[in-house]
């Protein structure tokens, strides 16, 4: 069995609004101070599933924590890495294939990943879609549960899908 595979053995306990759909997301980026995105993830209660990692990010400009923890864990995905640009293109490509109903909701647990998903767009969200803050919503409890199954923290493809999981 893979890593996919456990994680998908894991149930997010399925959408939970007939309103509205979530998209829970996770990035790691260089550092809090000259931040430059590493990767992006969205993982959706409806199973679609959004991950890509920038190839031209600026190594000098990672902090200590990044390198040892973050750096070491990309490449996972081999298909997934890609220029800057192009990672752009691919995430607004996604979202606006997403079906804006029920409607769909990207929720963050730090507004420093909002702000770098609107910095990798150019601007807002597309048309339709609305976000939400749900720090206060994580049970970080069932968090490290997964991420003690799964493993993975400091991944943003495994944060996302550990936030999923973990929502209340």
């Amino acid at each position: 069995m893979t890593k996919n595979d456990l994680i998908k053995a894991v149930p997010i306990r399925g959408q939970r609004s007939a309103w509205k759909t979530r998209y829970f997301i996770d990035t790691e980026f260089s550092d809090f101070k000259a931040s430059q995105l590493i990767s992006v993830a969205i993982v959706g209660e409806d199973g679609r599933e959004f991950y890509g990692e920038s190839s031209d990010f600026e190594l000098p400009l990672c902090n200590g924590f990044v390198r040892e923890v973050v750096l070491p864990q990309l490449g996972q995905f081999p298909s997934r890495s890609m220029p800057f640009t192009q990672l752009r293109d691919e995430l607004r490509v996604w979202l606006l294939n997403v079906p804006l109903r029920p409607k769909p909701v990207l929720c963050y647990d730090s507004n420093c990943d909002y702000e770098m998903v609107t910095d990798l767009l150019g601007g807002p969200l597309p048309r339709g879609w609305r976000h939400e803050n749900v720090f206060l919503k994580i049970d970080a409890e069932r968090f490290a549960q997964h991420v003690a199954v799964h493993g993975g923290e400091h991944h943003a493809l495994y944060d996302a899908r550990a936030n999923a999981f973990a929502f209340r």
